[in-house]
């Protein structure tokens, strides 16, 4: 599903020496390669392919198994469509502390439906941006992620963009902790392949899901490049918090959630506190020898209920279609 707009923006410029300035400047820095190059600044790239979600969620009244909770696995098919909105100059931030700056600015729209029956599973629009370094306050080039997910939730993910040569997968674990304490971990009989649960996605569902992928869902991301030459990838780190020591930027990001997923004084329904996600854009040569170019991505959402934090993993290996 594309971004059907011609929408751009075209703000003043107030100050003296702009123009200077960002001679020959990018304004969407990193971020270029979701879009792809175009000389009219209506770049716009769709990605497609396929991945992998998991999710823990609540289970009211047992209307979905024997336990309060219930483990929803689904191998996914996608679509994440960029449309450059940022026009000739970038979209103009005011300051009162510093000079004005233009940030880049990218839309996205993302769609992933389960690949076993196409039920839709996830709509999320937004907004990439691309933030010049500042002096007040003082940070360094950053990269920003603000999107809206129907189910109640905004989030505004910081970060930064480098570039190395192969991408890296840190594993991620699914195993839900207690809230705060990241070492406390509380694994749940539905996390085993091999056991046999009623509270959890029938395996039907999801076939061909390896247990070793299950335990790490990132384990998909490097099973997917086997046999790719990739000699150059452009990696956005974000998160949505920025208290951890030495994150870049040190301030702003978050998350707001609707009342019914904060709850009431009895505790949360399930409340999204804290969204981390990697994208790496890669640049190579593919296993049949035809040159590649390459979207993946591995989020993880925390939602908390019952006095644990419990992950939400999402994966996706997707190409550009247009």
């Amino acid at each position: 599903m594309p971004i059907e707009t011609d929408f751009r923006f075209r703000h003043a410029k107030p100050f003296s020496g702009f123009e200077a300035s960002h001679a020959g400047a990018d304004v969407l820095g990193l971020l270029r390669g979701l879009v792809g190059e175009s000389p009219t600044n209506e770049a716009k790239r769709i990605w497609q392919g396929s991945g992998f979600n998991m999710i823990w969620r609540p289970n009211f009244g047992n209307a979905s198994g024997s336990q309060p909770h219930f483990l929803q696995l689904n191998m996914t098919t996608e679509t994440l469509s960029f449309t450059e909105i940022s026009g000739k100059d970038g979209i103009a931030n005011r300051g009162l502390l510093q000079k004005d700056i233009f940030l880049g600015g990218v839309a996205y729209l993302q769609t992933i439906n389960d690949s076993f029956d196409n039920s839709g599973q996830h709509f999320e629009p937004g907004v990439f941006n691309f933030v010049p370094r500042t002096s007040d306050p003082n940070e360094p080039p950053t990269v920003v992620r603000m999107g809206s997910i129907p189910h109640g939730t905004t989030i505004n993910m910081q970060g930064t963009a480098f570039e190395v040569p192969q991408p890296q997968f840190d594993p991620v674990s699914i195993t839900p902790f207690v809230i705060g304490d990241e070492s406390a971990l509380v694994p749940f009989p539905e996390e085993d392949l091999g056991n046999v649960v009623d509270s959890r996605t029938d395996l039907t569902r999801v076939t061909g899901l390896t247990q070793a992928q299950l335990t790490n869902p990132n384990l998909l991301l490097s099973e997917a490049v086997v046999g790719q030459s990739i000699a150059r990838t452009t990696v956005l780190v974000l998160s949505t918090d920025s208290t951890v020591p030495g994150s870049i930027p040190d301030a702003g990001g978050g998350v707001d959630n609707i009342a019914f997923l904060i709850g009431t004084a009895n505790g949360p329904n399930a409340i999204a506190p804290k969204v981390t996600s990697t994208f790496w854009v890669e640049e190579g040569i593919d296993h049949d020898g035809s040159p590649l170019i390459q979207l993946q991505y591995t989020q993880r959402v925390l939602l908390d209920f019952a006095g644990l934090s419990w992950p939400h993993v999402t994966v996706a290996t997707l190409r550009p279609v247009i």
